[in-house]
């Protein structure tokens, strides 16, 4: 029998919060849309949609030289779909950039102006390693007594652990972070009896019982990492502006020892910041939240954003899985400001360490951005907010449209002799002549044109970093970075075609079961069996061949060889992911970045302090 649950929580400070309703639009007004920031819209969206309208165009009077048939409205329909949603990146990096040079400072106001308000710190975790949560709660709270800022910080550690060997450490490692927080810094801790609707419950049950103590709620994920600056700097833009409910900071990714990882790491520090400064500028008050390294007001939130269940298959009510977008939405629904500050630096978070690691997380995400389209006509949103649920479902429904369009142009084979739909056609003459043949000029142009622009933003980001002689120090000099660009473009052009696979099987999981496994995202470097790694990429490799076996035999046209190439290379990369790179030579194989090269002191505090825990939790326990 499992002893109940450890707690050392505050006196209760209640806080009134009834989940909201979707089919009703509070009573309050939301805030006028500025002009400046209809202007940044218009030039974001204009270009993208312009763009889309005359590329359809041309490819209508082409597929309609002999009649439109059902076949070619829909390769019409999906091709616009798919080259919008790219265009619209593109645009949003060039107001990026015009952004950029129409305010060459950023926004910041002196930290001391602000008045002090309390501050609470949620750390959410589910059977994670408590060392390294208490180590990273350790290093914040020490960055925040080194500021001696204005505001009042209290850390919760709100723990969803079933694990009871590890809440056990969890308690442990409590106890030893209460005695060496610094002076002036109250520490709580509280395990829930059951998990009920996990990481939003948690945060809601915390707002009921504790809420009203406190003006504004950072909410922390398990792995998140902010300096005192930071977060401070969060404190103050919340104290600052009445009319803010939420504002988010852009996490810049760390600790990445394998290839993949510093992939990512690579590609969120060098291009990321740009479109996250695009985003920034023409979301401006109706941005958006991904669910951590953010500042909440609190009573806000209890008003206006608790999350109601919907309903599921058979009836069956069920929990919000992506809630930050909707709890964004809902809060700007009621008349908050809802901001986004990606130029707040300090924020981190960690990620993924393999390809293998990084799609099972993404399948959660996939199923809970696909609920989101269910949630598009909840009363009262603003339309920016309404973008912002559609643009995560579309990101995962885009895979399933580039694999139909693969599937198509592999079909359409490499001339009219080997057009494969064709020779269907030709053998029912109830079916028209479809469509005209796509030579090998068209199809290279195709496929140029659609890889210049999946590219462009980071294109651009290297662009700006490489003509910058400050900013390329910062990633070892022009040269190793430029190297390192090129070697993470081609590792991303070899692994898009797997994640194009594996999103398709998350949508169509999505769409047919209710079953997800709710698990802590894989943190460690760790390698997988060859057994492991063929059963998570047969799809992948049975697909990759067939379209060999076509290539060989003529069928296919030459310009699919990328794509053929990674599906049939699947396994070998999905290895070559977990491979420690971390300590490798050669500047391009390790993908260096800033926090690679220099690695911050936050950092460095947090290992420090994961280490001095780790080495307390090894002692028996008193």
């Amino acid at each position: 029998m499992s002893q109940a649950p450890f707690n050392a929580m505050p006196p209760p400070a209640p806080l009134v919060a009834a989940a909201q309703e979707f089919d009703r639009a509070p009573a309050v007004p939301t805030n006028p849309q500025l002009p400046k920031a209809r202007r940044w819209r218009l030039a974001t969206f204009g270009p993208a949609l312009i763009g889309t309208a005359f590329l359809m165009y041309g490819l209508y009077r082409w597929l309609a030289a002999d009649g439109m048939t059902g076949m070619e409205w829909a390769l019409l329909f999906l091709i616009g779909a798919t080259f919008v949603w790219v265009t619209l990146s593109v645009s949003t990096v060039g107001v990026a950039i015009a952004g950029l040079l129409a305010r060459a400072q950023a926004d910041a106001r002196p930290a001391g102006s602000a008045p002090g308000i309390d501050v609470a710190l949620l750390v959410p975790v589910y059977n994670e390693v408590p060392q390294n949560v208490f180590g990273n709660a350790a290093a914040m709270l020490q960055a925040l007594a080194a500021r001696k800022g204005p505001h009042r910080y209290t850390l919760f550690i709100l723990s969803d652990t079933r694990d009871e060997d590890i809440a056990t450490m969890e308690a442990r490692a409590y106890h030893d972070l209460a005695t060496h927080a610094p002076e002036g810094f109250a520490v709580h801790y509280r395990r829930r009896d059951m998990n009920t609707d996990k990481k939003v419950g948690n945060i809601a049950e915390w707002t009921r019982g504790w809420g009203a103590a406190f003006e504004g709620m950072v909410v922390l994920d398990a792995d998140s990492l902010m300096t005192g600056r930071a977060i401070e700097r969060l404190a103050s833009e919340l104290s600052l502006d009445p009319h803010a409910g939420l504002i988010q900071t852009f996490p810049m990714l760390i600790g990445a020892q394998t290839l993949f990882a510093r992939m990512q790491q690579f590609s969120n520090i060098a291009y990321g910041w740009l479109l996250a400064e695009g985003l920034a500028t023409w979301a401006h008050t109706e941005g958006n939240y991904w669910g951590h390294n953010a500042i909440i007001r609190t009573r806000a939130f209890a008003q206006s954003a608790m999350l109601p269940h919907i309903r599921g298959r058979g009836g069956r009510n069920k929990l919000i899985l992506s809630h930050d977008f909707v709890e964004a939405g809902l809060l700007r629904r009621a008349g908050w400001r809802v901001r986004f500050l990606p130029r707040v630096t300090g924020s981190f978070e960690e990620t993924p360490a393999t390809l293998i690691d990084y799609v099972i997380r993404d399948r959660r995400w996939c199923r809970g951005n696909l609920q989101h389209l269910r949630l598009l006509g909840t009363k009262g949103l603003h339309p920016v907010s309404r973008f912002h649920l559609f643009h995560g479902a579309v990101a995962y429904l885009l895979s399933p449209a580039w694999f139909f369009l693969l599937v198509i142009w592999a079909l359409l084979g490499k001339d009219a002799d080997t057009n494969v739909i064709r020779y269907f056609n030709e053998a029912n003459p109830l079916f028209p002549d479809w469509p005209p043949a796509m030579s090998h000029i068209d199809s290279a142009v195709f496929l140029v044109v659609m890889y210049a622009l999946l590219l462009t933003p980071k294109m651009a980001g290297a662009g700006i970093i490489a003509a910058t002689p400050r900013a390329a120090r910062v990633f070892g000099g022009a040269g190793p970075f430029l190297r390192s660009f090129a070697f993470e473009v081609a590792l991303s052009v070899a692994y898009a075609p797997i994640m194009m696979i594996q999103q398709t099987k998350a949508v169509l999981r999505a769409l047919t079961s209710d079953a997800e496994a709710w698990a802590p995202q894989s943190r460690e470097a760790r390698r997988h069996d060859w057994t492991t790694l063929f059963k998570f990429h047969w799809v992948e490799t049975v697909l990759g061949l067939m379209l060999l076996s076509g290539l060989m035999a003529g069928l296919v046209s030459f310009w699919l060889v990328p794509i053929v190439a990674s599906l049939v290379a699947a396994v070998p990369l999905s290895a070559l992911s977990g491979v420690t790179v971390a300590k490798r030579t050669g500047s391009a194989l390790r993908l260096d970045s800033p926090y690679t090269l220099r690695e911050p002191a936050i950092v460095r505090r947090a290992r420090a302090e994961r280490e001095r825990i780790s080495a307390a939790l090894a002692l028996p326990a008193k």
